[in-house]
């Protein structure tokens, strides 16, 4: 490295230092900069400090031969809806060398590190010959591998992980199996069998929990499987596969799938191979445990990516994120901290997306299942609202879930399933959340609105309205969980929409007394505690706040009946 060039990068780095005397400089200056596994949180990290430290020697190691790719359009390009492989293919060696001066060694394995003398033995893969390099700061975004379960003809199953696999899967489809079994009904294994469909293969979707897609609450996800179903998918639920054959899936219940071919979406581990060679520490849910910079139990060491533990955003735990946003962003942040940058910390709040089929599922934050296994109090406030104006010619309903802290009105988390204007309510109120706007605030928020867009009062405003009356006291609700307790219980349970309405289906038990009726037939509800529902909770609401003037305790149904009808209670 000439000394003019060096010069410069001492300016640089100083200048940089500058902005905070008080960074925790783990590396005086790191000429010598190695990333092991490209992708999304390597190659953020070494564009990143490439934009910072035009001189550092940043070495790229990818095992695979491809460094740079858009591995959550893996799933499209198998089912055809991407034509262009080259579309997934982001950055090569020799673009990344002609932008930034990267040398990034494709097919190039990491297979030990010594922490002492701060060098990486790689290792060709093709050839098998070594090579041993220096570094000053070692960044590890070797990814995770896909979970496999121990049963016999495992090896069977395909994955659908690396671009390798996905030329693999390809090959196989293109020999037009007329049936193919996925196991797994998590965010890949959902994508892998629409696309498949969209191939007109019949599928068979495995899943040993009762539901699909396990970040989102089962009243939520019942809209999921009608949909899968609608689409031809033959959908196994409570399901777990025993064996896999050439020609077969085997449940653990004994039934047979006749199969061409098996993929296996399980769900991924971190791979913590290197990590655990050199004795870094692993932390409670099995990824490498960093510090607020990303960096390791050995300072001159990062992790990013699937192989790092994240903080939740929440209440600080550990948690794994299997995400390209969060990948990128932590990349970022380990730049920054070797370049002499001190970064924001940047806690996971896992916001996700899935399609399926015509619709789109969204979440932000916390489940109802996680908040109650923690332990930790919520009110659910459920609603059924359009992306747009009714009157506006295509209005399509969405269903959406926020979880409230009853006390501090924090948002907990959120969800969403639709066919349109999902993704724009789940990352508004992700926005909020991370600006600490609480539940009643929602209401305040001014939101572009036209007919074809929205509603004078969006979606997230009327989350926001809900909350406040349950703040106040305007509202007392029940959920959908809480309607056989009550009916045993003895608790009236009142149907306020219309005759036609309950006839076409209703809550056993209930009695009808549209909300245009209350008045003249108030002599039919004995007094005390009630429970009253409509389709949504709108003309609930009405119904509870005209009984309690007149001394009732009456409470409303969350979500009304289309959120009972989709939930588990139903059935």
């Amino acid at each position: 490295m000439g000394r003019e060039l060096l010069d410069l990068r001492e300016e640089l780095l100083f200048g940089l230092r500058l902005l905070d005397d008080d960074f925790d400089d783990p590396v005086a200056v790191a000429e010598q900069v190695e990333m092991v596994g490209g992708v999304a949180g390597g190659m953020s990290a070494a564009t990143r400090l490439r934009r910072l430290d035009p001189t550092a020697a940043i070495i790229v190691l990818e095992r695979s031969k491809y460094v740079s790719y858009a591995n959550c359009g893996l799933p499209y390009y198998v089912g055809g809806v991407i034509a262009d492989q080259a579309s997934l293919l982001l950055q090569t060696p020799a673009s990344l060398d002609a932008r930034f001066d990267l040398d990034v060694r494709v097919g190039t394995e990491a297979v030990a590190i010594d922490p002492i003398a701060q060098t990486v033995t790689a290792r060709n893969v093709a050839s098998g010959e070594l090579t041993t390099l220096s570094y000053d700061a070692l960044v590890l975004s070797p990814g995770a591998e896909t979970i496999k379960p121990p049963i016999p003809g495992i090896d069977l199953a395909m994955p659908l992980r690396t671009v390798e696999d996905m030329d693999a899967l390809i090959e196989r489809v293109g020999r037009k199996p007329k049936h193919v079994t996925v196991i797994g009904g998590g965010f890949i294994g959902v994508e892998v069998v629409e696309n498949l469909r969209h191939l007109d293969i019949e599928v068979t979707l495995v899943e040993a929990a009762p539901q699909v897609l396990a970040p989102i609450d089962p009243e939520m996800v019942g809209q999921v499987h009608k949909v899968l179903v609608a689409n031809g998918v033959d959908l196994r639920l409570n399901a777990q596969a025993a064996a896999i054959e050439h020609d077969a899936v085997v449940l653990a219940s004994g039934d047979r799938i006749e199969t061409e071919l098996t993929v296996v979406a399980i769900g991924v581990r971190p791979d913590t191979t290197l990590a655990k060679q050199i004795g870094l520490e692993i932390g409670p849910r099995g990824g490498i445990s960093v510090d607020e910079f990303n960096r390791t139990s050995v300072k001159t060491i990062y992790a990013i990516g699937d192989v790092a533990e994240k903080r939740d955003a929440l209440d600080g735990s550990a948690v794994l994120v299997p995400l390209a946003n969060i990948a990128n962003r932590h990349g970022r942040v380990v730049a920054d901290h070797i370049a002499g940058i001190t970064p924001r910390p940047v806690p996971a709040q896992v916001t996700a997306i899935v399609k399926v089929f015509h619709m789109a599922v969204a979440s932000t934050g916390w489940n109802e299942k996680r908040l109650k296994a923690a332990g930790r109090p919520y009110i659910a406030i459920h609603t059924h609202p359009g992306q747009h104006a009714g009157y506006y010619p295509g209005q399509d309903l969405m269903m959406l879930k926020l979880l409230v802290d009853p006390e501090t009105q924090q948002i907990l988390g959120a969800q969403g399933v639709g066919v349109d204007g999902v993704d724009k309510r789940i990352d508004v109120i992700a926005t909020a959340m991370k600006g600490g706007i609480t539940a009643p605030e929602l209401m305040d928020l001014e939101l572009a609105y036209a007919p074809p867009f929205s509603s004078a009062k969006d979606p997230v405003n009327m989350l926001g309205y809900i909350a406040d009356n349950i703040a106040t006291g305007q509202t007392k609700i029940v959920h959908w969980d809480d309607v056989t307790e009550l009916q045993a219980a003895g608790t009236p349970i009142i149907d306020v929409r219309t005759a036609f309405e309950h006839k076409r289906g209703s809550i056993p038990n209930t009695l009808n007394i549209p909300v245009d009726e209350l008045r003249a037939r108030i002599g039919e509800i004995p007094k005390g505690k009630v429970v009253v529902y409509c389709a949504v909770g709108q003309r609930g609401h009405t119904a509870a706040m005209f009984l309690n003037r007149l001394d009732y305790d009456a409470y409303n149904l969350d979500g009304g009946y289309k959120t009972w009808s989709n939930s588990p209670a139903r059935a």
